[in-house]
Protein backbone atom coordinates (compact mmCIF):
# COMPACT_ATOMS: atom_id res chain seq x y z
CA UNK A 1 0.00 0.00 0.00
CA UNK A 2 3.12 2.10 0.67
CA UNK A 3 4.88 1.77 -2.60
CA UNK A 4 1.14 2.56 -4.25
CA UNK A 5 1.32 5.64 -2.80
CA UNK A 6 4.96 6.51 -3.20
CA UNK A 7 3.88 5.60 -6.77
CA UNK A 8 0.80 8.00 -7.23
CA UNK A 9 2.62 10.75 -5.97
CA UNK A 10 5.59 10.48 -8.11
CA UNK A 11 3.26 10.14 -11.42
CA UNK A 12 2.78 13.25 -13.91
CA UNK A 13 0.53 15.79 -13.32
CA UNK A 14 -2.87 14.57 -15.29
CA UNK A 15 -2.56 15.55 -19.01
CA UNK A 16 -4.97 18.67 -19.19
CA UNK A 17 -3.23 20.49 -16.58
CA UNK A 18 0.43 19.48 -18.19
CA UNK A 19 -0.73 21.12 -21.58
CA UNK A 20 -2.74 23.86 -20.34
CA UNK A 21 0.46 26.03 -20.12
CA UNK A 22 2.08 24.33 -22.59
CA UNK A 23 0.80 26.53 -25.77
CA UNK A 24 1.53 29.30 -23.77
CA UNK A 25 5.07 28.33 -23.01
CA UNK A 26 5.55 27.48 -26.62
CA UNK A 27 4.38 31.22 -27.87
CA UNK A 28 6.30 32.87 -25.59
CA UNK A 29 9.42 30.85 -26.83
CA UNK A 30 9.03 31.31 -30.30
CA UNK A 31 8.34 35.06 -29.98
CA UNK A 32 10.91 36.25 -27.25
CA UNK A 33 13.60 34.06 -27.77
CA UNK A 34 15.58 36.42 -29.82
CA UNK A 35 14.86 38.82 -27.09
CA UNK A 36 16.38 36.77 -24.57
CA UNK A 37 19.31 35.65 -26.34
CA UNK A 38 19.96 39.27 -27.86
CA UNK A 39 19.25 40.39 -24.00
CA UNK A 40 21.79 37.68 -22.31
CA UNK A 41 24.83 38.26 -25.04
CA UNK A 42 24.39 42.18 -24.27
CA UNK A 43 24.59 41.47 -20.22
CA UNK A 44 27.75 39.87 -20.57
CA UNK A 45 27.09 36.09 -21.33
CA UNK A 46 30.16 34.95 -22.87
CA UNK A 47 29.32 33.63 -26.55
CA UNK A 48 30.03 30.28 -25.71
CA UNK A 49 27.26 30.31 -22.73
CA UNK A 50 24.51 32.22 -24.54
CA UNK A 51 22.90 28.67 -25.63
CA UNK A 52 22.90 27.64 -22.58
CA UNK A 53 22.07 30.59 -20.47
CA UNK A 54 19.59 30.94 -22.52
CA UNK A 55 17.81 27.08 -22.20
CA UNK A 56 18.37 27.73 -18.51
CA UNK A 57 15.96 30.92 -18.79
CA UNK A 58 13.63 29.12 -20.51
CA UNK A 59 13.90 26.35 -17.71
CA UNK A 60 12.94 29.04 -15.41
CA UNK A 61 10.15 30.04 -17.47
CA UNK A 62 8.53 26.74 -17.40
CA UNK A 63 8.80 26.58 -13.99
CA UNK A 64 7.44 29.49 -13.14
CA UNK A 65 4.80 30.33 -16.10
CA UNK A 66 1.80 29.52 -14.14
CA UNK A 67 2.97 31.78 -11.48
CA UNK A 68 3.20 35.19 -14.16
CA UNK A 69 0.16 37.09 -12.95
CA UNK A 70 0.75 39.16 -16.05
CA UNK A 71 1.34 42.59 -13.91
CA UNK A 72 4.20 42.66 -16.27
CA UNK A 73 4.49 42.28 -19.75
CA UNK A 74 5.85 38.93 -21.00
CA UNK A 75 9.14 40.54 -22.00
CA UNK A 76 10.00 42.75 -18.96
CA UNK A 77 9.14 39.26 -16.92
CA UNK A 78 11.56 37.30 -19.55
CA UNK A 79 14.39 39.97 -19.24
CA UNK A 80 14.22 39.98 -15.33
CA UNK A 81 15.00 36.58 -15.50
CA UNK A 82 17.47 36.69 -17.90
CA UNK A 83 18.96 39.41 -15.81
CA UNK A 84 19.11 37.14 -12.77
CA UNK A 85 20.71 34.15 -15.20
CA UNK A 86 23.40 36.32 -16.89
CA UNK A 87 24.48 37.45 -13.39
CA UNK A 88 25.22 34.12 -12.14
CA UNK A 89 26.94 33.34 -15.68
CA UNK A 90 29.11 36.29 -15.26
CA UNK A 91 29.55 35.17 -11.24
CA UNK A 92 30.64 31.50 -12.16
CA UNK A 93 33.06 33.00 -15.15
CA UNK A 94 35.03 35.04 -13.08
CA UNK A 95 35.31 32.17 -10.44
CA UNK A 96 36.55 29.48 -13.04
CA UNK A 97 38.26 32.27 -14.81
CA UNK A 98 36.67 31.38 -17.94
CA UNK A 99 37.59 33.29 -21.30
CA UNK A 100 34.77 33.33 -24.25
CA UNK A 101 36.96 31.69 -27.07
CA UNK A 102 34.92 30.76 -29.77
CA UNK A 103 34.37 32.54 -32.97
CA UNK A 104 30.34 34.53 -33.10
CA UNK A 105 28.98 31.87 -34.91
CA UNK A 106 25.26 33.64 -34.61
CA UNK A 107 26.33 36.72 -37.40
CA UNK A 108 24.50 35.72 -41.20
CA UNK A 109 26.17 34.49 -43.59
CA UNK A 110 26.44 35.27 -47.33
CA UNK A 111 28.49 38.53 -46.06
CA UNK A 112 31.73 39.02 -47.55
CA UNK A 113 34.99 37.78 -45.39
CA UNK A 114 35.60 41.44 -45.41
CA UNK A 115 32.10 42.56 -44.33
CA UNK A 116 31.96 39.09 -41.76
CA UNK A 117 34.74 40.60 -40.07
CA UNK A 118 34.09 44.05 -39.79
CA UNK A 119 30.81 43.01 -37.97
CA UNK A 120 32.41 40.74 -35.80
CA UNK A 121 34.60 42.92 -34.71
CA UNK A 122 32.05 45.73 -34.06
CA UNK A 123 30.12 43.24 -31.66
CA UNK A 124 33.19 42.72 -29.96
CA UNK A 125 33.49 46.69 -29.64
CA UNK A 126 30.10 47.13 -28.21
CA UNK A 127 30.39 43.85 -25.92
CA UNK A 128 33.57 45.28 -24.46
CA UNK A 129 32.31 48.84 -24.16
CA UNK A 130 29.24 47.15 -22.18
CA UNK A 131 31.29 44.97 -20.20
CA UNK A 132 32.63 48.83 -18.52
CA UNK A 133 29.19 49.87 -17.39
CA UNK A 134 28.21 48.62 -14.33
CA UNK A 135 25.37 46.23 -14.05
CA UNK A 136 22.77 48.12 -12.75
CA UNK A 137 23.22 51.00 -15.40
CA UNK A 138 24.13 48.38 -18.01
CA UNK A 139 20.39 46.97 -17.72
CA UNK A 140 19.07 50.19 -18.69
CA UNK A 141 21.27 50.91 -21.12
CA UNK A 142 20.47 47.83 -22.81
CA UNK A 143 17.51 47.95 -22.54
CA UNK A 144 16.48 51.42 -23.36
CA UNK A 145 19.01 52.44 -25.87
CA UNK A 146 19.36 48.56 -27.50
CA UNK A 147 16.24 47.17 -27.10
CA UNK A 148 14.43 50.01 -27.02
CA UNK A 149 11.81 49.37 -24.63
CA UNK A 150 10.30 52.41 -22.53
CA UNK A 151 11.24 53.82 -18.95
CA UNK A 152 8.15 52.80 -17.28
CA UNK A 153 8.45 48.92 -19.13
CA UNK A 154 12.50 49.49 -17.93
CA UNK A 155 11.16 50.60 -14.04
CA UNK A 156 8.72 47.43 -14.40
CA UNK A 157 11.00 44.88 -15.34
CA UNK A 158 14.10 45.70 -13.01
CA UNK A 159 11.75 46.84 -10.07
CA UNK A 160 13.19 50.11 -9.89
CA UNK A 161 11.51 53.75 -9.35
CA UNK A 162 10.85 55.44 -12.67
CA UNK A 163 13.37 58.00 -11.83
CA UNK A 164 15.67 55.72 -10.91
CA UNK A 165 15.67 54.47 -14.33
CA UNK A 166 16.03 58.27 -16.03
CA UNK A 167 19.35 58.48 -13.55
CA UNK A 168 20.91 55.00 -14.14
CA UNK A 169 20.34 55.98 -17.90
CA UNK A 170 21.99 59.60 -17.93
CA UNK A 171 25.17 58.16 -16.03
CA UNK A 172 24.92 55.06 -18.45
CA UNK A 173 25.39 57.17 -21.56
CA UNK A 174 28.19 59.15 -19.98
CA UNK A 175 30.11 55.78 -19.18
CA UNK A 176 29.49 54.06 -22.53
CA UNK A 177 30.54 57.73 -24.24
CA UNK A 178 33.70 57.37 -22.14
CA UNK A 179 34.22 53.44 -23.15
CA UNK A 180 33.53 54.51 -26.80
CA UNK A 181 36.41 57.31 -26.70
CA UNK A 182 38.92 54.89 -24.83
CA UNK A 183 38.20 52.06 -27.70
CA UNK A 184 39.08 54.77 -30.11
CA UNK A 185 41.67 55.96 -28.82
CA UNK A 186 43.41 52.23 -28.45
CA UNK A 187 42.07 50.91 -31.38
CA UNK A 188 44.96 51.09 -34.32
Amino acid sequence: MVALALMMVSLPRPMEARTATRPAFDALYEEHFDFVWRSLRRLGVAESQVDDAAQEVFVVVHRRLADFEGRSTAKTWLFGIALRVASDFRRWNRRKNQFDALPDDAIASGLSPDELASRREAARALDRCLDELPDERRAVFVLMELEELSAPEVAEALHVPLNTVYSRLRLARADFERAVAKHRRSAP
